[in-house]
């Protein structure tokens, strides 16, 4: 029997009642409980974070794992870091792309709209000290996978760091899909393989790489620039 793509609305579902690792569980649930100070007057999500953004969209950016006091508070992936935090950051690239209808991104009700553009995540739980162990990113892989398998219309994915570039990589030879060559990871870097859609290679937003001046806005704006030219000059290759 031939098997179909889950829709968005069940893999959302699967993915914020996921229990597949105890250890993110508890550490998201605790922040829940404990919260920052600046916070302790808002109720936080304390679960898994499905993806957002648009169900069309030619471009998925993947990240790493949701912020322990941002989408985990939040409920949606690199919102309420605050002001300068990686989702202005990231937003602000967004925006002067026309990939997201304004530079910011505060809280889930801030009236955010991304346009051909979806935003998922290799690990859906806030890791302790932003480091997921690599079974804990196997164990989320199949989330990853079929979120983008339900969205239609993807020709770039772009890689927000070393980890989600390596996901990408793991999601292709799971396609049959192999490079002859290991990729090697470089911001910018533009990569292209048969029947698979285009990768593009970037620093993650995070604030060890922005405000150490690793990663500057223009180079993120130059990335998606990147990433929106190859959709547009792409045909769709799943």
């Amino acid at each position: 029997m031939a098997q179909f793509p889950l829709s968005l609305a069940e893999v959302h579902e699967a993915i914020v009642t996921c229990n597949r690792c105890p250890r993110l569980r508890e550490y998201c649930q605790r922040i829940a409980r404990e919260k920052r100070a600046a916070f302790r007057d808002q109720t936080y999500w304390g679960r898994p974070v499905a993806g957002f953004g648009d169900p069309d969209a030619r471009i998925a950016l993947i990240g790493l794992a949701p912020a322990a006091h941002g989408a985990n508070r939040t409920g949606r992936n690199f919102t309420g870091d605050g002001p300068g935090g990686s989702g202005d950051f990231l937003m602000t690239a967004l925006f002067a792309n026309g990939l997201a209808n304004q530079p910011y991104s505060r809280a889930a009700d801030d009236g955010l709209l991304l346009h051909d553009a979806w935003i998922a995540a290799v690990v859906r739980c806030a890791p302790p000290d932003n480091t997921p162990t690599p079974g804990e990113i196997a164990a989320c892989h199949a989330h990853l996978r079929a979120e983008l398998d339900a969205l239609p219309n993807l020709r770039v994915y772009v890689a927000l760091g070393r980890i989600a570039f390596t996901a990408i990589w793991r999601l292709f030879a799971e396609r049959g899909i192999r490079p002859r060559t290991r990729p090697i990871f470089e911001h910018g870097g533009v990569y292209r393989l048969p029947a698979a859609p285009l990768v593009v290679a970037a620093y993650h937003p995070s604030r060890q790489n922005t405000n150490t001046g690793r990663l500057t806005p223009l180079m993120l704006k130059s990335a998606f620039r990147k990433a929106v030219a190859m959709a547009n000059a792409t045909v769709p290759q799943r």
